[in-house]
């Protein structure tokens, strides 16, 4: 296998409380942290394990969005990336124009590999590896907690709702990451300082032939509303009629 293609979406910090603009027009960006999406960060994670393995000689981590993704490219660099490109939009793509972006690059580049987070924690889709192996016309393996390489084939265990599920599929391959796959690295300062030396490239999305367009379009947001306050109760008999109270039992 020679190259790994990982994709890293920048997101509002998952540490960060997330808040609605006073418009209620989106989420409140100004002034906030920013990283790269933690199911990212493992699949980033794993492409390296891979690579210090021997069983891949390059890892490609790509953002599509705005100039400000160049820091959490950068980030990925400095993780052990061996170059990162940034496709300019100028809008957050949908699921299914990330798909069509990542698949112009995989032909561009001659991708072996492509792993990404199963969801980003802004939008909780879950729907780009999917529809990239669909266009792609390549096997997928989703909610990856394991993954094992045997010649031409890739060895899965996936987390779903009965338990554990292991797949074998043919190489290349789309696969998303789980949480427990593993626990990304920590990034040392001379890491840091390191990557601003290796290649970020900027494309286009118009030179990769790729259309933004979106099926869905948010109409407003709001916050969640506000939990009720705890209530201590003396014994079971205050707990049977305050759940009756609110019409529970």
């Amino acid at each position: 296998m020679e190259k790994i293609l990982v994709g890293l979406k920048r997101v509002v910090d998952y540490n960060v409380r997330v808040r609605v603009r006073s418009d209620g027009n989106g989420i409140e960006t100004d002034g906030v942290k920013m990283s790269i999406n933690p199911f990212d960060e493992i699949a980033l994670e794993e492409a390296l394990r891979i690579k210090e393995r021997g069983e891949a000689s390059e890892v490609i981590v790509v953002s599509i969005g705005s100039a400000d993704a160049q820091q959490q490219l950068r980030t990925g660099l400095a993780m052990g990336a061996d170059r990162a490109i940034l496709v300019n939009s100028d809008t957050a793509p949908d699921p299914l124009t990330t798909a069509k972006t990542l698949l112009a690059l995989i032909e561009k580049e001659g991708i072996d590999l492509v792993i990404l987070g199963k969801q980003a924690i802004d939008e909780d889709n879950n729907q780009t590896g999917q529809m990239l192996a669909a266009i792609w016309g390549r096997p997928q393996a989703t909610f990856a907690s394991e993954i094992e390489f045997s010649g031409e084939s890739a060895r899965v265990t996936r987390e779903v709702d009965a338990g554990l599920e292991v797949i074998e599929v043919d190489m290349p391959a789309v696969v998303t990451c789980d949480l427990r796959l593993n626990e990304p690295r920590y990034v040392k300062l001379p890491d840091i300082m390191k990557a601003k030396k290796k290649p970020l490239d900027e494309i286009a999305m118009a030179d990769l032939d790729v259309q933004p367009e979106s099926t869905v379009s948010a109409i407003s947001f709001e916050p969640p509303a506000e939990r009720e306050k705890g209530v201590m109760l003396d014994d079971v008999a205050g707990l049977v009629v305050a759940l009756k109270d609110k019409g529970l039992l």
